[in-house]
């Protein structure tokens, strides 16, 4: 049986406390089971993670049905598996058989409240979706929490960056360990600094825009097009322009274009949603 505080055995004579009782102070959801039966233990895995995703918004109690058959009896249990809901003494729902785990997230959610999610999670959610100024503020009472922690300095420093507050987030960067200083998001924000340098000479973006509508296959016009973009935090437009001049003038400048998008990778580091997409695409026109 899982160690989770969170999960339970019932037995006939402890059904009433574990289970009954217990349902007045949470939501509780009994997994009638037994050894020989295979759908219930494909099923257990599901209920134990769910247990722990909620953490304790319900109580999870197990019931061996071959050492408790009277019990198992007393209940009406027919089929195995059989989850029953308890809540506030009274059978609330029940499900028999083998559910995906979406399904038995959905059944727990009309009688359970969903946990919120901690700091941690929401400041993940946040760098997967790029969202670096709503992850902010998380990351600043984060560092406060934990300075020791590197990746949360690398994540604020990032975040620092991405929000126009270069110096604060070079002022973080200094306080890292030398070990830290490899990680791939510093490797990026080195490359950001690097674009911000490159563009300062360039012609801007209204002379750029002009030149290609005037000549579509002015690769150096699109090219420093693109440069300004990453600058800008348009990375999307950016790496479409770069992979245009893969894909039409791979061999213009030795290449460039292709070795950019690689930077821009290590810019926006493996969790951005456009990471992912634009690798594939790169992929897909090299080989």
């Amino acid at each position: 049986m899982s160690q989770s505080a969170y999960v339970s055995e019932a037995t006939l004579e402890t059904f009433g406390e574990v289970v009954m009782e217990a349902s007045f102070r949470q939501p509780v959801l009994v997994d009638f089971w037994a050894d020989w039966c295979e759908p219930c233990k494909q099923l257990t895995p599901v209920l134990e993670k769910l247990t722990e995703e909620f953490r304790g918004g319900f109580q999870l109690v197990k019931v061996n049905c071959e050492e408790q058959q009277e019990l198992a009896a007393q209940i009406g249990v027919r089929s195995l598996p059989t989850v029953l809901l308890v809540k506030d003494g009274q059978p609330a729902d029940q499900f028999q058989g083998v559910l995906p785990e979406s399904q038995v997230r959905q059944f727990l959610e009309q009688h359970v409240k969903a946990p919120e999610a901690s700091p941690q999670e929401q400041i993940q959610a946040f760098l997967e979706q790029g969202d670096f100024g709503a992850a902010l503020p998380l990351l600043v009472d984060e560092h406060r929490a934990k300075p020791d922690d590197s990746d949360i300095a690398i994540d604020l420093a990032r975040a620092l960056f991405h929000s126009g507050d270069v110096e604060q987030a070079e002022s973080v960067l200094e306080r890292l360990p030398d070990a830290a200083r490899h990680d791939d998001r510093v490797k990026g924000m080195q490359a950001q600094r690097a674009f911000a340098e490159r563009v300062q000479a360039l012609p801007d973006v209204a002379e750029l825009q002009a030149r290609l509508q005037r000549d579509a296959g002015d690769a150096e016009a699109r090219y420093q097009l693109a440069l300004h973009l990453v600058v800008q935090g348009a990375y999307q437009e950016a790496m479409d322009h770069l992979l245009q001049l893969v894909r039409t003038a791979s061999d213009w400048n030795d290449g460039q274009a292709r070795q950019t998008l690689l930077e821009v990778f290590n810019l926006l580091g493996p969790e951005h949603p456009l990471a992912r997409p634009y690798r594939q695409k790169l992929f897909q026109l090299m080989y």
